[in-house]
């Protein structure tokens, strides 16, 4: 396929949102994209074409933080001794690495975007590099802080997300993140994006420890629905390489009372996600709340998820949203 071709191909961008300068309530500030082990970073395309259709609205979930990273330290004072060294769905890490893991991030967070302090930079700007550090930088913060005592690493984690919430509440939503949203294939993204997106991966990394000690407790329409929200606004990215005709509409339904309705739109050669429907739908995939997180942060086997989801309509479309991965992984 030519450059041309590509560029077609492409999805479109969230950084609609973005205001204009004379718009700007403060000036952005720095932040830093964290994922999971064994981090690879897909290439980031050119910006997205424009649309005139009307796209979701932005996400706003700085005012959840203080909420769920309440419910995270009630939950790891709960945690019984042997429960801090039980498997959790991320096959390289037990409970105690996830909760060592968000407190790395989040003092990482608040350093570099807060303070502006960048102690160390990727070699380059390639996916490569770029999945080399932060593979290093993730697995040298686990190895670290799992050394600590519970005790320790909990008031640890709460002095850190607090710093962080407050960081992040801090923020303009409406003008230009540091760093795209790289699972959406961004570029640039506005702050509410990379919000939201750091929002889903204290949500996600607190529900692997409530799944591996069978707690219940943050799968709520307040909590969830917004993980998500962010979440599929991976789709145009993940489908970006799949060619249907303009018209064509697809519709993702997540079941259960946390979920929701979201369309993606063929445009121009343009894969687009909007509000509302247009036209008549190819296909429909249903996929229940309970696994849809772990199907889009690789937490579940594929053959295990398809047997829980439907599709009618055009399969091959309709299923190739089980491939999408809204982490950095």
């Amino acid at each position: 396929m030519n450059t041309s071709g590509r560029r077609k191909l492409q999805a479109v961008s969230a950084e609609s949102y973005v205001v204009s300068a004379g718009q700007r309530t403060q000036s952005s500030l720095r932040g830093l994209l964290f994922g999971e082990p064994s981090v690879t970073i897909p290439s980031v395309p050119k910006p997205f074409l424009e649309t005139k259709l009307k796209p979701p609205p932005p996400i706003l979930t700085a005012d959840l933080f203080p909420k769920l990273d309440g419910m995270l330290i009630d939950l790891l004072h709960s945690l019984a001794p042997e429960d801090w060294e039980k498997q959790t769905v991320s096959p390289k890490w037990k409970v105690k690495d996830v909760a060592a893991h968000l407190l790395d991030t989040s003092l990482r967070g608040v350093s570099i975007g807060r303070d502006g302090y960048v102690a160390e930079s990727p070699a380059s700007n390639s996916p490569t590099d770029l999945a080399a550090f932060i593979n290093r930088l993730n697995g040298e913060g686990v190895n670290v802080y799992r050394r600590l005592s519970p005790p320790v690493l909990i008031r640890l984690v709460e002095v850190a997300a607090k710093s962080l919430a407050e960081y992040h509440t801090s923020r303009d939503p409406y003008t230009t993140a540091p760093y795209g949203v790289s699972w959406a294939g961004e570029e640039k993204s506005p702050n509410w994006f990379d919000t939201a997106r750091e929002f889903t991966e204290r949500w996600h990394h607190q529900q692997q420890i409530r799944l591996a000690v069978n707690q219940p407790g943050i799968m709520t329409r307040e909590l969830y629905h917004p993980v998500l929200d962010c979440f599929l606004r991976a789709l145009p990215f993940t489908y970006r390489n799949f060619s249907a005709k303009t018209g064509t509409l697809l519709q993702f339904t997540i079941s259960g009372e946390c979920g929701g309705i979201w369309y993606l739109y063929r445009n121009n050669e343009v894969w687009q996600l909007v509000e509302a429907p247009i036209g008549t739908v190819a296909s429909e995939t249903t996929i229940p709340q309970e696994i849809a997180w772990r199907i889009f942060t690789k937490g579940i086997d594929r053959e295990f998820a398809l047997a829980q989801v439907k599709v009618s309509g055009d399969a091959t479309l309709g299923l190739e949203v089980l491939r999408m991965v809204s982490i950095v992984a």
